[in-house]
């Protein structure tokens, strides 16, 4: 690897793990804004997902990817995806939170272990071959997918005291000039 090439790998990983971080961050955000684990637990309609149930697959889906990353095949044997969108009964804050922190544990620990070599080699999810950058791409856009709806689904149960996790509308051009405060919008 050249000098330049590891200088982008290098750049390419912290902004991976930045990125990886803020998605987390929001959505953390997100659900402290949602009062009672009944919202949690809620489905909007029976072909819905729930707070609970999208934190639940996000954190399996992290746990096998990340655990062994670059070692073992990304979808791993002991996953159950399908479960991960089953609840038979009402999850705690305190469970879903455990999920969430669990799966994320794994993952950072793993990429933030990562060095600008690694972005070339090969790994493997279902037996698919991806370069370790596709692999942190399609996850991390994964996760990007599933935060907006944690996102979408806090902000419907929190109005009207959903405090807005960027820009508030009417207030773009503010924005950089430091005179945007996160409010309802």
């Amino acid at each position: 690897m050249t000098s330049s090439s590891s200088q982008f790998a290098d750049a390419y990983l912290r902004n991976i793990v930045r990125t990886y971080r803020m998605y987390k961050e929001m959505a953390e955000r997100a659900i402290e804004q949602v009062e009672s684990e009944e919202d949690l637990n809620r489905e909007l309609d029976e072909n819905s997902n729930s707070i609970a149930i999208i934190v639940k697959h996000v954190s399996g889906n992290l746990r096998s990817r990340f655990r062994d990353f670059l070692i073992s095949d990304g979808e791993k044997p002991d996953r159950n995806r399908d479960s991960e969108f089953e609840s038979e009964e009402q999850v705690s804050r305190e469970q879903l939170l455990r999920w969430w922190n669990a799966g994320w544990e794994i993952a950072m620990k793993s990429i933030e272990a990562l060095v600008a070599e690694d972005l070339e080699r090969t790994v493997r999810i279902r037996g698919e071959e991806l370069l370790v950058v596709e692999a942190l791409n399609r996850s991390v856009t994964h996760a990007a997918y599933h935060v907006g709806q944690i996102v979408y689904l806090a902000r419907h149960f929190a109005s009207p005291n959903w405090k807005t996790l960027s820009i508030p509308k009417g207030r773009s051009a503010e924005a950089g000039t430091g005179a945007v405060k996160r409010r309802n919008p």
